[in-house]
């Protein structure tokens, strides 16, 4: 039987994770669920955001879904204090996660929920492919009282693996987003991209990442994959979230080497200010679990039936507070679970 580690973490992850549960034991008969602290939880209990003993266990697991980490609580300026996000960086590297999956399809109920008008948005289905491990955020960084460093590097080999992963997974083209008019590894990242895409059934094309950024509010539907580095992702996908309507509707995958465990966690944050309060949307959640149904346990029928009845239950007039109703977590979670 699957084994699941479940990391609730912070903030409204316990509240938005226990629904996920529910549904995802409706949906596989005898699934394991091992629940494990985690984030800044875990600093509070251990002094540090991740334990030994629960990258051990997440390595055990045939995937791990993760709810929210972070909060004020944690916040510091202290390079030497532990920090939330640190526990998330090293469950990537300890799994060896090179490969994060956004998909950005928004629901039709809630096309007029976007901040975008309905006609530039309609039709829109992609996804970002964003290299983890590599970039900017990983590179050697330097301090003095006036200045600072972060160095950017990135390998042929780091390249090669995520454009596979992009072209994999492209239906009509990859558009690959990098800086290779100014930074040097984004002249490595244009190259070994272009020599990836030799011999493959699907178009590339090149797009500098502020022109990236523009045109994907004035025409979303154009994209079909959007492969592109680590900190261009970052900022890339968040920006696409606002094409839902909400951020609270975007689910993630991150992925590596076939055969290793996965993580699936939503995009959005631990939201401290509405936790305990039983109003935090659950969809991406629900999102997340589809994601880990498909690429962490191969059951893609029980994937699209969870993305389904997600559909179905906002069709039917589901709405929580951040897109416009008054639902509470409970009230969503039914509404799914009775579309399903």
């Amino acid at each position: 039987m699957p084994k699941i580690v479940t990391l609730p973490g912070d903030g409204i992850g316990p509240e938005i994770l226990e629904p996920a549960v529910g549904v995802l034991q409706r949906l596989v008969d005898g699934v394991e669920v091992e629940e494990h602290v985690f984030g800044g939880a875990s600093i509070d209990a251990h002094g540090t955001a991740l334990t030994d003993e629960v990258l051990d266990a997440c390595k055990g697991a045939d995937a791990v879904l993760l709810a929210a980490v972070g909060g004020p609580k944690w916040d510091t300026t202290d390079p030497n204090a532990p920090r939330p996000e640190q526990g998330l960086l090293g469950l990537r590297k300890g799994l060896g996660l090179f490969a994060n999956l956004r998909p950005v399809r928004p629901v039709p109920a809630l096309l007029d929920a976007s901040p975008l008008r309905r006609d530039r948005i309609e039709g829109t289905d992609l996804l970002v492919v964003r290299e983890l491990t590599g970039g900017i955020y990983f590179g050697e960084k330097t301090r003095t009282a006036d200045s600072a460093t972060d160095v950017c590097t990135y390998s042929r080999e780091e390249v090669t693996r995520i454009a596979e992963v992009a072209f994999g997974a492209a239906r009509r083209k990859v558009t690959s987003v990098d800086k290779a008019n100014v930074l040097e590894t984004s002249r490595l990242w244009r190259e070994v991209v272009g020599e990836v895409a030799q011999g493959k059934d699907v178009p590339l094309e090149h797009l500098l990442v502020d022109n990236a950024a523009m045109q994907l509010v004035a025409n979303p539907s154009d994209f079909d994959v959007i492969l592109t580095e680590n900190m261009f992702g970052d900022i890339l996908s968040d920006e696409a979230a606002m094409i839902t309507g909400s951020i609270g509707m975007l689910p993630s995958a991150s992925l590596g080497q076939e055969g290793d465990p996965g993580l699936f966690e939503p995009v959005h944050g631990s939201a401290p200010d509405i936790a305990g309060q039983g109003i935090a949307n659950p969809l991406a959640m629900f999102l997340s679990t589809a994601l880990l149904l498909r690429h962490g346990l191969g059951r893609e029928d029980e994937a699209r039936a969870l993305e389904s009845a997600v559909d179905k239950a906002l069709d039917q007039g589901l709405r929580t507070r951040d897109l416009g109703g008054t639902a509470s977590t409970a009230e969503a979670a039914d509404a799914v679970l009775a579309a399903l």
